[in-house]
């Protein structure tokens, strides 16, 4: 392990080290293998058919052909979605076949997994062209570097499948060809065990540099799979695999502030929170409870409860970055976890948002992670008896997350965010000031989220994308001189002076957004953000500089711009039948359509989004958006 720098947060390591020093080994993680009938048949009837159908319905879907061709397809298009659709899709039918195979017990779905373990298990790499390079950042190579294996995050999670299928039907594995386990267990330490070993990745944490997503998402899939390994893992090997992925768990909890607000979003939660999660249960279950207590840590339980503390209601989040306002539905894990950190109301909420699924939602169709679906499983029971009452406690309250700039308020109709930050955080979009606001569990204010993944969303052309840009956001821009004034990226375009005040009557951020945009024509740009409970909300602009300023307003429903008083620079915004506002210090207004034609954007939402443009008079523009009747139109 590298000599550590600076980390602050030692606690996994810590429970890890001490447990190892009293002579404590690591153990399997005793999941419930295909002969353990008792568990298995003492699942919910319902569920139990439902599995089984869905492992029928699997078998009848073909194998999908990869060919190097679609690998290269990546580096000379720049799409990714073609080799990823055909990828994933080997391993969620893999999935649904192991699960059906471990209920039904009768053999009938174990051919197709032959062929999809030995279909994986030949696979050139299992590591994604879009991440197919030994260097953050670097160069994508166009082929797979047979020699020299890459653990990226598909690496990881395939190593966790075919290391668990493995685990769970090693029984049966056993009795027809043990050769099988042992072919699995060998490219397990080809592809996963000696890069690990081997070869530092820049997620694996140095102690200095701020962690994302894809630490605990590949730590978590690499105990997985090691931990399933029973031949071709030493003992000390699996015991300096686990100090190693102990102390990346915490160079990633030590990347978050004490209120555990994740940067990436709430849809980036399931893959970061969520799966530190999964890194301290496994971590858990190979060593006896030994980590069981870091779960109480104040910064894992924060982390846990962020999801709660985004959510606005009928499936929609707060959304800032790449994530999009429909980031999806609660699951097992986000139950397990409410109830890991002692949180019985963001137990309730999980329980209570799987409970709103239908059958085959419950079922993680779109998911390949063979772990979620055990824990799914398992969990069924449980979270359909959970009581609802507590649920509702946990979507009240206003919250203030100071180490992302990030205040959400509530009242009884309004669900406001506003943020300051940063242009350099995770995922970023260049949206520092910008504004987030529901009525009624409905859109009016919005984020637009993110298109679908290409090449070039992670490039240096990555700000060309209108969806990254800042006048895409609820934010001005600039005129002056012929130049157009956006905000930019990087760390030092940040918001400044940031204060945030929280009372019982309003909740209000006040921020300086010059310094985002770093222009000598945009002199001063203080924006002060309230909710005033019961009353509406309050968005007041005070601008200083020598460039004409014009505010964006993205929308989802059509707005409707009706002038007041033009001399006084009043206008009414209407937005569907459920939203006003009154526009106070404004110039002219118009609308302009944002059409959405990109199937990322297009699960959320499914028509045109708009843009209102509102150039500003003066020096102040102020919008006071009012509740408006629940049942009455204007």
């Amino acid at each position: 392990m590298e000599e550590r720098k600076t980390v602050h947060r030692t606690f996994i390591e810590d429970a890890v080290t001490s447990y190892l020093d009293n002579g404590g080994v690591i153990m399997p993680p005793l999941f419930p293998v295909i002969s353990d009938r008792a568990l298995w048949e003492g699942l919910d009837p319902e569920l139990k058919s439902d599995l089984v159908n869905a492992g029928a319905k699997a078998a009848k879907e073909p194998w999908p052909q990869l060919l190097v061709t679609d690998y290269l397809d990546f580096n000379r298009t720049g799409n990714r979605v073609r080799f990823e659709d055909k990828f994933f899709a080997r391993r969620i039918k893999l999935t649904n076949l192991v699960i059906a195979e471990c209920v039904e017990n009768k053999g009938r779905f174990l051919d197709d997994i032959l062929n999809g373990l030995y279909l994986i298990l030949e696979e050139s790499s299992w590591c994604l062209p879009a991440h197919n390079t030994h260097v953050r950042d670097g160069e994508k190579l166009p082929l797979p570097d047979t020699e020299h294996p890459i653990v990226d995050l598909f690496a990881a999670e395939t190593g966790a499948l075919v290391g668990l299928a493995s685990y769970l039907l090693h029984p049966v594995f056993n009795k027809t060809d043990g050769m099988l386990a042992q072919y699995i267990e060998r490219e397990l330490r080809r592809r996963i065990v000696l890069p690990y070993l081997t070869e530092h990745y820049w997620w694996m944490g140095d102690g200095v540099t701020r962690m994302m997503n894809w630490t605990p998402w590949i730590t978590q899939n690499v105990l997985i799979a090691v931990s399933c390994m029973r031949e071709c893992c030493s003992r000390e090997e699996k015991t300096k695999i686990v100090q190693m992925a102990a102390f990346s768990a915490d160079c990633f909890a030590d990347s978050y502030g004490e209120d555990g607000c994740c940067e990436e979003g709430a849809q980036y939660y399931s893959h970061a929170g969520l799966c530190l999660f999964g890194c301290l249960d496994i971590l858990s279950r190979i060593t006896g409870g030994a980590v069981s207590d870091c779960f109480m840590e104040p910064v894992v339980r924060n982390m846990a409860a962020y999801i709660v503390r985004m959510y606005v209601g009928d499936g929609y989040y707060i959304n800032f970055a790449d994530c999009s306002a429909y980031p999806g539905r609660r699951s097992a894990r986000e139950y397990l976890f409410g109830k890991a950190t002692k949180n019985p109301a963001m137990a309730a909420f999980a329980a209570a948002d799987y409970r709103s699924q239908s059958r085959e939602e419950r079922l993680l169709p779109a998911e390949q992670n063979l772990y979620y679906h055990v824990l799914q499983a398992f969990a069924h029971r449980e979270m359909m008896a959970e009581p609802a009452e507590g649920g509702g406690a946990a979507l009240t309250g206003d919250f203030w997350f100071e180490s992302t700039g990030l205040m959400t308020a509530r009242d009884e109709r309004f669900v406001l965010a506003a943020k300051g930050g940063n242009n350099a955080e995770a995922h970023n979009h260049n949206d520092v000031g910008s504004v987030i606001l529901y009525q009624d569990a409905k859109p009016v204010l919005i984020d637009l989220g993110v298109e679908t993944y290409t090449r070039k969303t992670f490039s240096e052309q990555r700000y060309e994308i209108w969806t990254m840009q800042s006048q895409y956001h609820n934010l001005p821009s600039f005129e002056a001189e012929g130049d157009f004034i956006q905000q930019k990226d990087g760390a030092e375009y940040r918001a400044a002076g940031v204060q945030c005040s929280i009372s019982e009557e309003e909740a209000s951020l006040c921020m300086e957004l010059a310094g985002a945009y770093d222009h000598p024509a945009v002199e001063s740009y203080v924006r002060t953000v309230t909710l005033k409970k019961g009353r509406g909300v309050s968005i007041c602009d005070r601008y200083r500089g020598t460039a004409a300023c014009t505010l964006s307003l993205m929308t989802y429903e059509t707005p409707e711009i009706l002038p007041l008083n033009k001399d006084e620079g009043q206008y009414l915004i209407r937005i569907s039948s459920f939203s006003k506002a009154i526009v106070s210090g404004a110039a002219d207004m118009r609308i302009e359509e944002c059409p959405v034609d990109d199937a990322r954007l297009g699960i959320v939402w499914k028509h045109s989004c708009h843009r209102i443009l509102i150039r500003m008079a003066e020096d102040c523009l102020k919008i006071e958006l009012e509740p408006v009747c629940r049942t009455m139109p204007y």
